[in-house]
């Protein structure tokens, strides 16, 4: 499918786009609508609200106010070049994704612990992009008398970004703003277990990411042909310190398209998040 934007390259041979000189010399890794594709999806995925938490987060009646901090990975230039591997998009802008976050467990129902979350990024400009990403997840944990965890989520996230991402066509062009906007929702199972104050987890999923993208240089919609649908991992642990006031948590994140392939789609991100909050 030809672009808009490869339209203008056929008609205007003369005019040079514009190539980060590291990547000079070096080729994409798909043809262009994989690129796109994998793109569109990698940063929908990079925003997913994944647990940071065990599968019971708080003490009955207990929550936490905190902050989670998503690392973006940066593309190598065999991902950010387009076109035939005659320009690159300036995708590596911020290295980190800040969210606050408020959860909150409800007493227990049973041998049940129902808790839910929230987290928002308001529009403010950060790291060259003006960002909204708004989250929530709602879970069940059940902790049994071994220490062992057992739990289930629903979680979706809604992030939109404006900000110069698909590079001028012709170099030295004025530069205009870009939309992206990106959804993704998902289901985890979550297993933990508690051992010297320190919760260790595992979660497994199904994960599946909407996007859309405008590019503000010529009103080019870049459409995925391949939604992202596969799994979503997460490996971490969670503990308390400061007399159970201070909520700490680290995990590392997957998600990846091929293990096994529900459906075929460009997309994969392999990270780290860490969270820290106060209890209450």
């Amino acid at each position: 499918m030809l672009s808009l934007v490869s339209l203008l390259l056929f008609a205007a041979p003369e005019a040079r786009a514009y190539v980060d000189p590291a990547c000079e010399g070096q080729t994409q890794a798909l043809d262009d609508q994989g690129q796109q594709d994998f793109l569109l999806n990698f940063f929908a995925l990079a925003t997913t609200f994944s647990p940071l938490h065990g599968p019971v987060p708080h003490e009955p009646g207990h929550g936490s106010i905190g902050l989670r901090v998503s690392v973006i990975p940066p593309l190598s230039c065999e991902r950010r070049l387009v076109l035939d591997s005659t320009k690159t998009e300036d995708t590596n802008k911020a290295p980190v994704a800040p969210q606050p976050t408020l959860t909150f467990a409800f007493p227990k129902l049973g041998p049940a612990v129902v808790y839910g979350g929230v987290g928002y990024v308001p529009p403010v400009t950060v790291f060259g992009t003006r960002n909204v990403i708004m989250s929530g997840e709602v879970g069940v944990g059940f902790p049994l008398e071994n220490g062992l965890e057992l739990g289930a989520r629903y979680h979706a996230t809604l992030m939109k970004t404006i900000a110069e991402i698909a590079t001028p066509f012709v170099e030295g062009d004025p530069a205009y703003d870009d939309f992206f906007s990106g959804s993704t929702l998902g289901f985890d199972l979550m297993a933990g277990y508690n051992v010297k104050g320190v919760k260790p987890y595992v979660a497994v999923g199904v994960l599946d990411a909407s996007t859309f993208f405008l590019v503000g240089d010529d009103i080019y919609i870049g459409e995925s042909t391949t939604p992202f649908l596969g799994l979503a991992t997460s490996v971490g642990a969670q503990t308390l310190l400061l007399n159970d006031r201070l909520n700490l948590a680290a995990e590392f994140y997957t998600a990846y398209d091929a293990i096994p392939p529900i459906q075929e789609s460009e997309g994969r991100i392999f990270t780290g998040r860490a969270r820290v909050g106060f209890e209450f």
